[in-house]
């Protein structure tokens, strides 16, 4: 049940929400801007921006144009009111950064790191770099804080749920333990989401209705656009595609086993952590003195079969068009069922070289229906890490300030406090 504040009618609730909604996008950047587009009446607009005002989400600006009479003062979403601290782990690597309320990246951090190291020690280090970070800066108290991480989630709880590249995390309170640190609503979801989200609102998919964006790194996932916005499905695990199973249409794949517990998943086949083990096995029998002069420096990796297929390296050239069928077989599947007008690839090896990402659109165009790919634009993410870090921020601000919560701390000023916001 929503608790919202108890002398805020709902219908005050919505006009609020409304108002904030047209000043925050700049859709309207004047009062009488606000009541054609809204509705709403001159009266009401002033309640609602005295109390977005009050609580510094709306400030004013320079004057407006004028369309005869006096020139109205502008109005603007003041980004600046508030700061998000956000997280992205990877299997392999984290970032850290604070943001604006815009998303505005202010400052941000990235460092290897492995994720199996378990959720203990990986959640400490991203204590001590958020510390870093606001100590870093102008005095700020945060108002949320987003994380993105390598598998399942259960958005509604904030727990991984049976992470396959992240052993030791499954049930693990994440928002739990930051909440109780930092005193503010946390929200968690798999990086391949916020990854999304941050195209959405500010990379190649700003204002594309229906997308899918294919995080290829260690293990490969999706996350799905539907009509503007977000769709995790019933319980947040919508566009796992790395554990879809290739069985009984690759030769042998019946025989390799993948981390979570089945065999022939396509991450399993075509993932970074494929490509690497792939790769050892060519090196090691000799098949290729590339990669086996590199594997003598020590353990290989996916960014070493893709600087290979970059010089020629045959082996490695195979290696890599090998994967980009299996991704775009079956993404071909999912581009015929649900119709995106972009593909969008990120990750470690996704925003790797033209080789991976020809070999994909290859597969996509050629499996898929006419009508599917007639417009279908497929190309590599231009925010690379910085993705989910803006994905993050945008996924708490959103939340933030939706109607299911602004209500219930807006009379109070600020977030800040209040963690049990984001348990809905």
């Amino acid at each position: 049940m929503t608790v919202t504040d108890p002398g805020m009618a709902p219908d005050q609730l919505d006009s609020l929400v409304v108002v904030l909604d047209l000043v925050r996008s700049g859709t309207a950047r004047t009062r009488p801007e606000l009541a054609r587009r809204s509705g709403l009446g001159r009266t009401v607009i002033t309640q609602r921006l005295g109390q977005l005002m009050a609580c510094g989400l709306v400030g004013e600006g320079e004057l407006g144009r004028s369309t005869g009479g006096r020139a109205p003062r502008e109005l603007r979403f003041r980004a600046e009111a508030g700061a998000v601290l956000v997280a992205e782990l990877g299997a392999t690597g984290l970032s850290v950064g604070i943001t604006d309320l815009s998303g505005e990246l202010c400052r941000h951090h990235q460092e290897p790191w492995d994720i199996a190291a378990g959720p203990e020690a990986t959640l400490g280090r991203i204590e001590a770099l958020f510390d870093d970070l606001l100590a870093g800066g102008p005095p700020v108290r945060p108002w949320g804080i987003g994380v993105g991480v390598p598998g399942p989630v259960e958005f509604a709880s904030g727990r991984p749920v049976a992470p396959p590249i992240m052993p030791g995390w499954d049930g693990y309170r994440v928002r739990d333990r930051l909440a109780a640190r930092y005193d503010v609503p946390v929200w968690v979801d798999n990086e391949v989401n916020t990854m999304a989200l941050g195209e959405l609102r500010t990379g190649l998919a700003r204002d594309v209705a229906d997308m899918i964006y294919v995080k290829i790194g260690t293990g490969i996932g999706a996350g799905l656009i539907s009509g503007g916005r977000l769709h995790r499905g019933a319980q947040g695990c919508a566009g796992d595609i790395g554990h879809v199973a290739l069985v009984n249409s690759v030769p042998g794949a019946a025989d390799v086993a993948c981390r979570c517990g089945n065999v022939g998943c396509l991450e399993a086949l075509a993932g970074g952590a494929a490509l690497a083990r792939d790769a050892t096995a060519a090196a090691e029998a000799g098949r290729s003195p590339a990669l086996s002069q590199r594997l003598a420096r020590g353990p290989l990796q996916a960014v070493d079969v893709v600087a290979a297929a970059e010089f020629g390296d045959l082996v490695a050239v195979e290696l890599l068009q090998r994967a980009g069928r299996l991704v775009g077989e079956t993404l071909a599947a999912l581009v015929s069922f649900y119709n995106p007008a972009m593909v969008l690839l990120g990750g470690g090896v996704g925003a790797s070289g033209d080789l991976l990402l020809a070999s994909i659109r290859h597969a996509v165009y050629r499996r898929s229906l006419p009508l599917a790919t007639r417009d279908l634009k497929i190309a590599r993410s231009p925010l690379s890490e910085r993705a989910g870090l803006l994905g993050a921020a945008f996924m708490v601000v959103d939340e933030l300030l939706s109607r299911e919560r602004l209500g219930r701390w807006i009379a109070h000023g600020s977030p800040a406090g209040r963690p049990a916001l984001a348990a809905g």
